[in-house]
């Protein structure tokens, strides 16, 4: 426990300290929903900002969280993994302490987002709605960074991966309808948002955001809050459990990848695309 908390500790304050990442981070969201909520209108949605800023949080969450791959790989190649797989500590409980401290920041940051957008547009009129959204950010913060800590441990350079992170991110981000409506996509493009896993991350926390969990499904595909493939709609809760599903398949093979890891064969100089995936 007191590794997985030093390691969680850690990550809050090198969080803390890069200032300007952080204003960034929060100037920039903005910036979609104000280019792609001027484009994109939908008479079915009553609060396009809302709407807009729920598919940027989630977004931000997730990004945020494939992020712990880039620091754990400069943690291998700087030499810390090393020194802190020397101690005592379990492996296990080192990829437990990195995953839960890229989970937290990634949260931090979309809660960051949201209270600036309680003044723009969000608004909750029940209780229960903030506490659903905390714990939607957290879990889909679990999830990718169980992705991110898996992608850590297969490519094993920097540079490389900030390749890789930008052919992960970017399609993933743009057709999972957190800035685009599925039904303004072609019908190529929706197919492949039906395998993206951000679609459904996406679909479930804009319904919490947006207070709609009362709606039929059928109201819920009108809005663009479900998926439906081929006349099955995926509500989302349905969705919910499959991103809980990928996310505990993840933070398995994560797990398992850091563990059967050989962290000596790394060095300062692993900065080349060879590295990649070994």
């Amino acid at each position: 426990m007191n590794t997985i908390f030093a390691l969680w500790i850690r990550g809050l304050k090198a969080f803390a300290r890069n200032k300007i990442s952080l204003i960034f981070s929060l100037i920039f969201p903005f910036f979609f929903v104000y280019v792609f909520g001027a484009i994109f209108r939908n008479d079915a949605i009553e609060n396009p900002i809302a709407y807009m800023l729920s598919g940027v949080i989630i977004t931000t969450v997730f990004e945020s969280s494939l992020n712990l791959a880039s620091s754990t790989v400069d943690d291998m190649v700087s030499g810390f993994m090393k020194e802190v797989l020397v101690s005592p500590a379990r492996r296990i409980t080192v990829a437990i302490g990195q995953i839960l401290s890229a989970a937290t920041v990634a949260t931090v940051q979309g809660i960051l987002i949201l209270i600036l957008g309680m003044f723009i547009g969000i608004k909750f009129t029940k209780w229960t709605t903030p506490v659903l959204v905390l714990v939607s950010m957290i879990c889909v913060g679990l999830v990718f960074s169980g992705v991110g800590l898996f992608l850590a441990t297969m490519v094993r350079s920097g540079q490389t991966f900030q390749i890789v992170k930008t052919a992960i991110t970017m399609p993933l981000t743009f057709i999972s309808g957190a800035y685009i409506p599925l039904s303004l996509l072609p019908d190529s493009l929706r197919t492949v948002a039906y395998f993206n896993p951000m679609t459904y991350a996406t679909a479930f926390f804009r319904m919490i955001v947006l207070e709609k969990t009362h709606l039929l499904p059928e109201e819920l595909v009108r809005e663009g809050l479900a998926i439906e493939i081929n006349g099955f709609i995926v509500t989302p809760v349905m969705s919910f459990i499959i991103i809980c599903l990928i996310g505990l398949f993840f933070l398995i093979l994560a797990t398992r990848s850091f563990v059967k890891t050989d962290f000596s064969k790394l060095n300062r100089s692993s900065t080349d695309a060879s590295a990649l995936w070994g």
